[in-house]
């Protein structure tokens, strides 16, 4: 079936192992009611239920108003399968089923470039589980720095999640895109360049919003921003988004930000006031900013014309 020949296998539709292959193998001649669909396609009459609510995959009905499936759903059931098994919510692939094969490939591809960061996640947890036991068949003291590495990379996923809330799930993609194809050593100069910037910052911090200085200062800030999301507006706006919520970031993550501003993760609480005095330095100069851009009341109306 189409589906899954773009998938280039078959798959189940009922995709517990357990229940053995249920895969129609023969195209059906004729429409069926719905127990008999569902036996047919092995899943269960409940999903088509919700497929049907959905409006993922709607039957025709009969003269009495009873469901009947006919050979082209047995075709969309093997699509809905295939991409649920990939992990595609349900109501994505309703609309990736919609728009045709373009937004179907484009879904694939993003679905296996998470796939590929899963993977990623779990071979270092492989080495670091590995290394683990290399010492202890040593009979050698565990060292807990290894603990601690294991620790670290199995907590990774879950901390990823925490900061991935804040992006589409393309913009995520693509965030990590531009961050991996971007040299170590241009990334390491623009941090170093906002480091300076956040010093300069916290030495005018006092200063009006609207003074030339902190405007200054505040173009400088968002102009080495720029480089985080490439000119991406998904990226910018899931970055926005978590800057502004910084205060609720796993410790972890907090931490690392507050270290790339060479802020003292002894005295957490005095680094995190002043990484916030510089937050909301920058948050008055560019709300000064649209303020005075914006024409008054009697402008937007032609009343000073009049």
């Amino acid at each position: 079936m189409q589906a899954l020949q773009i998938l280039g296998a078959h798959f189940p539709l009922d995709l517990d192992p357990a229940s053995g292959p249920t895969m129609v193998s023969r195209a059906m001649s004729n429409c069926y009611r719905i127990g008999q669909f569902a036996r047919l396609a092995g899943v269960t009459v409940r999903a088509l239920h919700h497929y049907d609510r959905m409006g993922l995959l709607k039957p025709q009905r009969g003269t009495s108003g009873f469901r009947l499936y006919c050979p082209e759903d047995l075709e969309r059931l093997e699509q809905i399968a295939a991409l649920k098994f990939l992990g595609i919510p349900l109501h994505e692939i309703k609309l990736l089923l919609k728009h045709g094969p373009l937004k179907l490939v484009d879904s694939l591809h993003m679905q296996r470039e998470a796939l590929a960061e899963k993977r990623k996640l779990i071979d270092r947890a492989m080495v670091a589980i590995a290394a683990a036991e290399k010492v202890i068949q040593s009979g050698q003291t565990t060292d807990a720095s290894i603990l601690r590495k294991i620790i670290e990379v199995i907590d990774m996923q879950p901390q990823e999640k925490s900061m991935r809330k804040y992006y589409t799930e393309q913009a995520w993609l693509d965030r990590e895109r531009i961050r991996q194809q971007t040299p170590l050593e241009t990334r390491q100069k623009n941090v170093r360049a906002m480091r300076q910037v956040f010093s300069e910052i916290e030495a005018a911090i006092d200063l009006d919003p609207a003074s030339e200085r902190a405007q200054y200062l505040t173009k400088q800030w968002l102009q080495l921003a720029e480089y985080a999301h490439g000119g991406n507006e998904a990226v910018r706006a899931g970055n926005t988004q978590a800057w502004n919520d910084f205060q609720n970031w796993p410790r972890d993550e907090q931490d690392k930000l507050l270290a790339a501003f060479d802020l003292d993760l002894n005295d957490r609480a005095a680094s995190m006031l002043r990484f916030e005095s510089v937050t909301k330095f920058l948050g008055r100069a560019v709300g000064h900013k649209i303020r005075s851009s914006i024409p008054s009341i009697r402008t937007l109306y032609g009343l000073d014309q009049a």
